[in-house]
């Protein structure tokens, strides 16, 4: 097992690694921007070293950093979490000439399945079922456009290199066709670098499942079991559970199968997602493999008991796998809330500025995976998501009312989030029945606003005295802080407005 490893990734990721380190004796070393000097990660690792200017290029994703600080840490490894290198082969094997060891698979898996045509073209030679669409070297606007055609609407034109919902454009009928086409591929080559795309049939009502994967370095491949992540904004996912409401046993069993022989076929190793599309008459469709540990994988934890972090570590240390697939079972169900620093009622746009106030719900088989404390800046220069809630309970129902509750005793305040949204999408008829498809959101929420409600009575009693303290003074206060970019750096009067 490793002595020391370095954790090249921030927030509630950064936490969860290091906890799981911590439990296996493994020191471990973390990196910080300047404006995550106060975050949970920094304090809690071992050693801490400062990347200085906060923009992502010189500090999360800056490899010669990183590798150098690794070296002069003693780091054996590297955890890259999710997002920022986590999939980025030139960091795994820049890593690995270094003598470091990426905890992860091998960078050429990573560079396989991060490009989506030779991803699928590789699935269909192994005879796991794709979606049928183009995925040739024609790339001229005519020749997709013919193709296009040919194929039939609605179809969808995705980006190579995509990801996150970039890159993509649901056609409804020819004479969106070229429009959208360009639009995708500039958009690609605008985020990726890259504007090849491929086109595929669009699923009208899908469900986006996903299997998750464990695989030593010897080629010994399990999965434990599915992932329902159906419910998403702009292809984001923002509520997982497991497992899915739609899945029978025989489903399960032919997916969990295509899954690991979608692993095998590529030589993967360590944790890995192999993500699926299920149409409504329950014929699934490989999509993509996530080279990674994903940000739901706790309600995989939950409803198996195995510690996929720790799995993790354990696999790129040298250790076999030790786990057979008759002895993973699925019990009970979970359900995973991501909670977001953004406005739901002005297009959720991004909230920033200090953490006044957050306060976790607790309760039994209650579990909040955070990046977060109160006092802490949320900036602007990283990914929104504060912390991720998830609860476990014996069947559906009862985990959809303790996952209600906890959102409704889970106290962030300073910037405005997602709570109010998330509570909504679960009190929903249709979620409750399992009629969670890929479209839930825009088919139900997208005209969502929310109601007046009243403040809580503390932040009435702080606003209060906030004001008789500041009545005389300027309408204006100008914070000193250490953010520049603070929104709170300038700011006038505070005045009772709904609730965040």
């Amino acid at each position: 097992m490793f002595k020391k490893i370095l954790i090249a990734n921030r927030g509630e990721i950064a936490v969860r690694i290091i906890k799981a380190c911590q439990e296996l004796g493994i020191q471990t070393v973390a990196i910080y921007s300047d404006v995550d000097t106060t975050s949970p990660h920094v304090t809690l690792a071992d050693e801490s070293v400062n990347l200085g200017d906060p923009t992502p290029i010189e500090s999360y994703l800056n490899i010669p950093k990183i590798i150098q600080i690794a070296k002069e840490k003693n780091a054996e490894a590297i955890h890259p979490g999710y997002g920022f290198l986590a999939e980025n082969p030139d960091f795994a094997e820049t890593c690995n000439k270094a003598g470091i060891k990426f905890i992860g698979p091998s960078s050429k898996v990573i560079s396989l399945m991060g490009d989506k045509i030779a991803a699928k073209k590789t699935m269909e030679k192994a005879e796991v079922p794709v979606i049928p669409g183009y995925h040739g070297s024609k790339q001229d606007n005519e020749s997709l456009a013919k193709e296009g055609i040919k194929i039939g609407f609605p179809l969808l034109v995705k980006a190579t290199a995509g990801g996150g919902g970039k890159g993509m454009r649901v056609v409804k009928s020819e004479d969106m066709l070229l429009e959208s086409i360009e639009g995708a591929k500039r958009e690609s080559k605008s985020s990726f670098g890259n504007d090849t795309v491929f086109l595929e049939k669009y699923l009208e009502k899908p469900h986006h499942i996903e299997f998750q994967i464990l695989a030593d370095e010897k080629g010994n491949t399990i999965h434990l079991f599915e992932r329902e992540c159906s419910i998403q904004r702009r292809h984001q996912k923002i509520i997982e559970e497991s497992p899915s409401p739609v899945m029978t046993p025989e489903l399960r069993e032919e997916m969990g199968k295509a899954a690991v022989t979608a692993a095998k076929t590529v030589g993967y190793s360590n944790a890995g997602t192999v993500e699926f599309m299920i149409d409504e008459n329950l014929n699934y469709y490989f999509m993509e493999m996530n080279t990674r540990l994903q940000v739901e994988h706790p309600i995989t934890e939950m409803t198996t008991g195995i510690d996929l972090a720790k799995w993790q570590l354990r696999i790129a240390s040298g250790e076999p796998l030790t786990l057979k697939q008759e002895d993973i079972v699925q019990r009970g169900h979970a359900i995973e809330c991501r909670i977001y620093a953004e406005n739901p009622k002005n297009g959720f746009l991004p909230s920033t500025g200090m953490l006044h106030k957050v306060e976790e719900p607790v309760g039994p088989n209650i579990r909040v995976d955070s990046g977060i404390i109160t006092n802490n800046v949320v900036s602007p220069y990283y990914d929104p998501m504060l912390s991720k809630l998830i609860t476990y309970a014996e069947n559906r129902e009862e985990c959809i009312q303790k996952i209600i509750w906890s959102l409704s005793n889970y106290v962030i305040m300073g910037v405005t989030s997602n709570i109010s949204f998330l509570k909504k999408v679960l009190e929903h008829d249709e979620f409750h029945k399992g009629n969670t498809t890929t479209h839930f959101i825009d088919n139900y929420f997208s005209e969502w606003k929310k109601k007046k409600n009243a403040l809580p009575v503390d932040a009435l009693i702080s606003l209060a005295i906030y004001d008789s303290m500041h009545s005389k003074k300027e309408e204006t206060v100008r914070y000193k802080e250490a953010d520049p970019h603070s929104p709170w750096k300038h700011v006038g009067r505070w005045r009772v407005s709904e609730e965040a």
